[in-house]
């Protein structure tokens, strides 16, 4: 008898897949265990083994296409000889493909209210909707240079000459009539500055251009969960600098020995030690039961930009761990996730994660915090700034951290205390290379 393979769960917060590679071609004969697709889910790209023997009928999603958890993707036979006609796949139907209704002129700008419908088809969540201007169809192409000239008096042909050698009329003294600019005037004459004027391509495309493209499925999940965490979420900040100056000789004295320790590995191993002290922020909100989440042990999401999105690897009981073994892990978890291989235990969880975009240049960064935990700190980069030393302006080198809360869990004083204990291990780096 015919039977579905449907679109498996493969993580919790799964709810559509792409399948990115059939191991089996309709026909095939399938052994239990064996390897039959991939899928790439809101997490990674995982591997799903058949359950059962029989044989692959029929493809009904193919590669690089999506579908919801429960879909129907395939359907199966114990024998390849049995007749699939009149079999209906089981499972959720595959969703009603959307009609987009674009009105013509619509001022783009205006925000429509676009309500989500529930189940038992009463008012929804009202949500703003955006849309872009449409490219400017009536529109000529003026330099800067053509908007000014008209101000500076020139004969036909001065203009003509000038254009054609590039002169900036602006820096040439005419001699004509109402000091008029002429022909001969233009040997005295600047050439245009290349900063100010630019290049001499004229551009092919309307003012607004614009094309959409559709975002990955990880930039989906991830973008719906923030999205929803910046809703429903009471959000506070707390910021520290801290002097980085210390952290940055126990970097470079262990770079000089060999040792290649990241400032992140660092920011780990002191975050693991604070929340040790602080356990008030190693926590989160259960959002079905409205009660808090009082997490037992310490393990920090470091998130990780990769090819379509961002993933958040764990290091699992990060206060347990040296600074050599957080460094040796966080290298081995970022390269497996770039290479999408990470293992479901090794990115489903955490109870506190930290997102550091310091290695590009930036001052400070303020992040969105990831559910269900209740805190997640941003890291910026190390700064070159004046500070106060004995009394006297010198160089110095300073550290960004702000603390992003739940404050339905944590209070602003628990927040301000824990940035406090972190402060005072990053900038006695020491400490922290104890075991």
């Amino acid at each position: 008898m015919p039977y579905t393979q449907m679109m498996p769960k493969l993580s919790p917060t799964m709810e559509t897949g792409t399948l990115v590679k059939w191991h089996k071609k309709e026909g095939d004969g399938i052994r239990a265990g064996e390897l039959l697709f991939e899928v790439a889910t809101d997490k990674a790209t995982v591997e799903y083994n058949a359950l059962d023997e029989g044989f692959l009928r029929k493809i009904l999603i193919g590669e690089g296409e999506e579908a919801a958890v429960n879909q129907p993707v395939a359907i199966l036979s114990a024998t390849k000889e049995e007749s699939l006609e009149g079999y209906v796949p089981e499972g959720v139907p595959p969703p009603e493909e959307k009609v987009e209704v674009v009105k013509e002129e619509a001022p783009a700008a205006k925000r429509e209210a676009l309500v989500a419908p529930t189940p038992a088809g009463g008012g929804g969540l009202v949500l703003p909707t955006f849309v872009p201007e449409p490219p400017l169809k009536e529109y000529e192409f003026r330099r800067a240079q053509e908007l000014i000239e008209g101000r500076v008096l020139a004969s036909p042909l001065a203009r003509k000459l000038a254009q054609e050698r590039g002169i900036d009329l602006f820096t040439v003294k005419g001699s004509g009539p109402n000091r008029r600019v002429m022909s001969r005037d233009l040997e005295l004459g600047q050439p245009e500055a290349p900063a100010a004027f630019g290049r001499r391509e004229e551009p092919q495309l309307a003012p607004g251009s614009y094309e959409e493209e559709t975002p990955s499925l990880v930039k989906k999940i991830v973008g719906k969960r923030l999205q929803e965490s910046k809703t429903f979420i009471p959000h506070f900040y707390v910021t520290q600098e801290i002097n980085a100056e210390p952290l940055v000789l126990a970097h470079e004295q262990l770079k000089n020995h060999g040792i290649k320790v990241s400032f992140n590995d660092f920011i780990i191993r002191a975050a693991a030690l604070a929340l040790r002290q602080h356990p008030e922020i190693n926590s989160g909100y259960h959002s079905v039961h409205n009660t808090l989440i009082r997490f037992k042990t310490i393990d920090i999401c470091v998130a990780v930009s990769i090819d379509g999105g961002l993933i958040t690897p764990i290091v699992r009981h990060a206060d347990f761990k040296s600074l050599g073994e957080i460094s040796v892990e966080v290298r081995s978890l970022a390269k497996r996730a770039r290479e999408k291989k990470l293992e479901k235990q090794e990115y489903q969880g955490g109870s506190f994660t930290i997102s550091n975009l310091g290695m590009y240049g930036i001052t400070d960064m303020v992040a969105v915090i990831n559910p269900p935990q209740a805190a997640i700190l941003g890291v910026g980069g190390i700064q070159e700034k004046p500070v106060v030393k004995e009394g006297k302006v010198d160089a110095g080198k300073i550290l960004s951290l702000t603390l992003s809360s739940d404050h339905r869990v944590i209070d602003g004083s628990e927040a301000a205390q824990f940035l406090k204990t972190l402060k005072s291990l990053l900038e006695n780096p020491a400490i922290l290379l104890v075991n």
